[in-house]
């Protein structure tokens, strides 16, 4: 797959739209991550059929989703020659408080990229 440097507004669009629904689920799954020191460096990889990365947490038939969401993290994406350079990659990761990493995957397109969304903040 092609790695495109932007992510355009037809996967923003709909991204956004999900990202409101899971975002205290994905929030949560981050802390719990990094406080049974998993690992420091989350990433839910979505995409809109099943892929065999990560465990998923949910799919389309929860709330109406269109995207399927996979709990992963660095140290498994460097052992499947995802991330090369995980120094890099280390340096790029937003605090995990505040950010979800993404990894959006798109297999028909042959789209992949890293996106940080910001996560709500509490009322």
């Amino acid at each position: 797959m092609e790695n495109d440097p932007e992510l355009d507004g037809k996967y923003l669009g709909t991204i956004t739209r999900d990202f409101v629904r899971v975002a205290r689920i994905l929030q949560e799954a981050s802390y719990q991550m990094r406080v049974r020191q998993i690992s420091q460096y989350p990433i839910f990889p979505v995409a809109r059929q099943e892929v065999p990365l990560g465990q998923r947490l949910m799919g389309p038939e929860m709330a109406g989703l269109e995207w399927y969401y996979h709990l992963s993290f660095l140290e498994e994406f460097v052992a499947r020659k995802l991330i090369e350079r995980p120094g890099h990659f280390q340096e790029a990761y937003k605090n995990p408080e505040e950010f979800c990493c993404l990894f959006v995957l798109d297999q028909m397109q042959g789209f992949t990229n890293f996106v940080f969304i910001p996560f709500p903040e509490d009322d």
